[in-house]
């Protein structure tokens, strides 16, 4: 079962900072990640959503390797190449994986300018190592999946910025 975790930051860069932090740690295998997007609020108030995979660059690639392939069949391979190409260019735009977009855009409404929030939503973390890493940046916990007993123990974290105390709160998610 995955976990989602929305935190928000006090300015523009840093959620987007965590989530290399944490794509840095996924290729370490300390955590797994379905999915992992960044929301900014900009000082004039607008929300822009900033999302890991280009679902419509992945689309419109896939697309054409297909098209081109079965218009080679046909003998026709740059126009199945192009076929391919927009047919899958348009389903990648339509599709969504992984966080909803309108869920994100509504907790980025509710931002202050200036701020961002990284979305993250995770199958498997080594809970010390992960914190580890991303305590030091901080941040404000806005919604999770986790128990509210989790939740409080990952606020602590983040709050203290990685600064330990006599006892270190261990955050086991599945």
């Amino acid at each position: 079962m995955s976990d989602l975790i929305a935190i928000a930051y006090d300015d523009e860069f840093k959620a987007e900072e965590v989530r290399l932090t944490l794509a840095k740690l996924e290729r370490e295998h300390l955590i797994e990640l379905e999915d992992a997007a960044v929301v900014v609020k900009n000082e004039k108030g607008k929300v822009k959503l900033k999302q890991a995979i280009n679902l419509t660059k992945a689309g419109a690639v896939s697309g054409g390797f297909w098209g081109l392939l079965i218009g080679t069949l046909f003998l026709v391979p740059l126009v199945g190449a192009a076929v391919g190409a927009s047919t899958g260019a348009i389903s990648g735009a339509l599709s969504d994986i992984g966080v909803d977009d309108d869920f994100m855009r509504e907790l980025g409404e509710s931002m202050q300018p200036g701020t961002s929030a990284l979305f993250v939503l995770a199958s498997k973390v080594t809970p010390d190592k992960v914190l580890e890493e991303v305590a030091p940046y901080g941040g404000k916990v806005l919604r999770t999946s986790l128990t509210k007993d989790k939740e409080a123990e990952l606020q602590e974290v983040l709050s203290r910025r990685g600064i330990k105390l006599e006892s270190t709160p261990e955050i086991v998610t599945q």
